[in-house]
């Protein structure tokens, strides 16, 4: 969501649609389960927050409601190309979802979330991931420690990782400036492996599995990994190109009446070109693959009617954070890394990343525009607890849905929560204490 300079006023109240919305996300699949399982009310629960919303900046600010839709759209098409693309590659061969094997891919995906980002390196890993664990009875805690590293905590290295980073260097960060974060990037990323190879395999033998399980599809133990639906993965290479081409090509060549709104202009190229690979994808893998990897377009629908009622709701709660945070006295390295971290939980986590740049121009001039350990500190908190809720970051409600429609029990919101305070809290302490007291 672009943050715009306005005097227009937002009470304080006028945060509560948004409130109500997340209450709804967390509560519904508890008290209602069969009711919230079906998009169309997903969809209603989102209209019924999200356009009263909508409605009322459209007098007070419209400028903020046409940023707002863009900024979804360049969300969902972003999401929607990779969804398309990553569910056309079908990986076949022996796949066992042993604590080792598990570990392993979740390390791999570690670095790869650094190459075509963490939404990229989730759809493209998720489906051979829950297809090799669909022999396992105990599977949700497969899919949380997965959103934590792969959707999350692991995408701090690069621009291409998370949003937040690349719209650091959209506004001056160095490209390579990122790799600076390899220290706080190995403690939580190799905290979250280890934690999770404990946990799985103390699970993995409470299940009694001590010899190594039915691969998928019933192929071979010795049959050989292979991948079908290939040319997709030089149309993955297209989406981070089109993304990167968006915000540091297109938009610094915005000339004349077209520089003031050049960054629009990149969106609205990066959603045709996202929407024109998504389309090629379509055309050119066969049916079959789809079908092995279990591709429906439910989990995208899912995503898409809640996301539209988030980003609508939450206008008046970005306009307030950048209209008030001054006064939140946050000063200190480590005063940056929880306030943004926590607001990146609930809020989408890249434009929480930029008020809080421009919250901290103050401070000395050193990197983009303010000091070296502070950019450090907010670029953290906002890649790190973007991993808290199942909406701080855009994979992290995707690789539910997925994982729900495979037909994983996923935890609640409040039980994913539970989850991430219990694992990865402790190590954002450790991270405080090491890099930012």
């Amino acid at each position: 969501m672009t943050l715009l300079a306005s005097s227009a006023s937002y009470p304080s109240w006028s945060v509560v649609p948004f409130v109500g919305l997340l209450l709804c996300i967390a509560l519904l699949p508890l008290l209602s389960e069969k009711w919230w399982h079906r998009n169309r009310n997903k969809a209603l629960v989102g209209i019924v927050f999200g356009f009263p919303v909508a409605a009322w900046t459209l007098f007070t600010e419209p400028a903020a409601v046409g940023h707002t839709a863009l900024d979804y759209f360049a969300f969902l098409s972003l999401l929607g190309a990779l969804f398309v693309v990553a569910g056309g590659v079908e990986v076949r061969g022996s796949l066992s979802g042993t604590p080792l094997a598990n570990t392993g891919m979740l390390a791999l995906g570690s670095l790869l979330a650094n190459v075509v980002g963490t939404t990229g390196a989730s759809m493209l890993l998720i489906r051979p991931f829950l297809r090799a664990n669909r022999h396992r009875t105990d599977k949700a805690h497969l899919v949380v420690f997965f959103i934590f590293i792969v959707s999350n905590v692991s995408g701090l290295l690069t621009p291409l990782g998370d949003p937040p980073l690349f719209l650091g260097f959209l506004h001056g960060v160095p490209f390579t400036w990122t790799l600076r974060l390899w220290g706080p990037w190995a403690v939580v990323t190799g905290g979250c492996l280890f934690t999770f190879a404990v946990i799985d395999q103390a699970r993995f033998l409470r299940e009694g599995m001590k010899q190594s399980p039915r691969p998928i599809e019933d192929a071979p133990s010795n049959q050989r990994l292979s991948i079908a639906g290939a040319p997709n993965l030089l149309l993955l290479a297209a989406v981070v190109l089109a993304v990167f081409a968006g915000g540091a090509w297109i938009k610094p060549w915005a000339v004349g009446e077209w520089r003031e709104h050049g960054d629009s202009v990149a969106k609205g190229f990066q959603i045709l070109a996202l929407a024109g690979i998504a389309g090629v994808s379509l055309a050119i893998t066969p049916r079959e693959a789809r079908k092995a990897n279990g591709f429906t377009w439910h989990p995208f629908v899912e995503v898409s009617v809640l996301f539209a009622g988030i980003f609508a709701a939450m206008i008046p709660a970005m306009r307030l954070l950048e209209l008030n945070g001054s006064s939140l006295n946050v000063t200190e390295p480590w005063h940056f890394f929880w306030a943004a971290g926590s607001l990146s939980a609930f809020l989408d986590n890249a434009p929480t990343y930029l008020a809080f740049l421009n919250l901290a121009q103050f401070l000395d001039n050193e990197v983009a525009g303010t000091s070296v350990r502070v950019l450090e500190a907010i670029s953290c908190g906002a890649v790190f607890f973007g991993a808290m809720t199942y909406i701080g970051n855009g994979p992290n409600f995707m690789v539910k849905a997925i994982a729900d429609h495979a037909g994983v029990k996923m935890p609640s919101f409040f039980g994913y929560m539970a989850w991430s305070m219990a694992v990865l809290l402790p190590l954002f302490v450790a991270v405080t204490l090491i890099f930012f007291r």
